[in-house]
């Protein structure tokens, strides 16, 4: 279930249900496996992240993967699919969360399990224009924030609290979170830019180093870390605009570079001649038919 967790997050799909036969959707072309063994921790951001084998050696198209998923919690009336109120749906039936026992974990539980990056509020809905309707369906949530899913945290009994709609929670968080490098001739080597409000911009080398770089490679799907020459980070040519990050310090088992301690998002004493370029080895974990 873990692994079909990654996939519906993935997809902006919801919470995984069943992990069914792949071969009872049919599809239209039949295709062998690219992959198997597939082993995630539930927390990852995309199922290349998550270890698996590459050797398909013993896996044919009657041992395909499937996964099912639904659409359990929501951010409504905000601006985007990243704030707004939160709503589960139990029973059918869309309700509210009361902000009693609510905390920040329980929030940044919530922004993974939609796609989007971390929680950067949390606080009680007041606004009589964005509080909900209808059934208050918990209170009390408890979440030490690796939970895969909002309804994998403790909470009271479903529809039984004495909340009002005054109390509703109302949770922000920050974009999904992408990265990619640029310059380079292959999409595995170039100089590192992140992507942040919309706008791409690039990540300052103070004391980035060799874990840094495992991090992106990894989060790419690029294979390992390789260490480049100064002549060759140059070829990559500088960035122009946002300097969005400063001061990154990954322990290197990350999965994502939003996962490491940085400073604030555009905060830092850098120029564009202190732009950081990373080369994978380029053993892509990307596959076509």
């Amino acid at each position: 279930m873990k692994d079909v967790a990654v996939i519906c997050r993935e997809l902006g799909c919801g919470a995984a249900m069943k992990t069914p036969s792949g071969i009872l959707y049919k599809p239209e072309v039949k295709q062998d496996p690219i992959i198997q063994e597939v082993n995630c921790s539930g927390t990852e951001d995309t199922l290349l992240q998550c270890e698996h084998s590459e050797d398909v050696f013993d896996c044919s198209f009657d041992e395909a993967a499937g996964a099912l998923c639904e659409k359990n919690v929501r951010l409504a009336d905000g601006l985007g699919r990243c704030k707004g109120r939160v709503e589960v749906k139990h029973q059918m039936q869309w309700g509210t969360v009361c902000h009693a026992g609510w905390s920040l974990s329980a929030a940044n539980v919530v922004c993974q399990q939609l796609g989007c990056g971390r929680a950067i509020l949390t606080q009680r809905c007041c606004n009589k224009t964005t509080q909900g309707q209808g059934t208050i369906w918990l209170s009390q949530v408890s979440c030490s924030g690796q939970e895969v899913s909002l309804q994998d945290c403790l909470s009271g009994h479903w529809g039984k609290n004495n909340c009002t709609h005054d109390e509703d929670t109302w949770v922000e968080c920050e974009d999904p979170f992408d990265l990619r490098l640029v310059g380079g001739d292959i999409r595995c080597s170039g100089r590192l830019e992140v992507l942040h409000k919309g706008i791409w911009g690039s990540v300052c080398d103070d004391g980035w180093g060799e874990k840094e770089n495992q991090v992106v490679c990894k989060q790419l799907g690029c294979g390992e870390a390789l260490s480049p020459s100064v002549k060759a980070r140059r070829s990559f040519g500088h960035g122009v605009g946002r300097i969005w990050l400063d001061d990154v310090h990954c322990s290197g088992k990350e999965q994502s570079l939003d996962k490491c301690q940085h400073r604030f998002w555009g905060y830092h004493n850098c120029n564009h001649k202190e732009d950081v370029a990373v080369i994978c080895s380029g053993k892509s974990c990307i596959w076509s038919s």
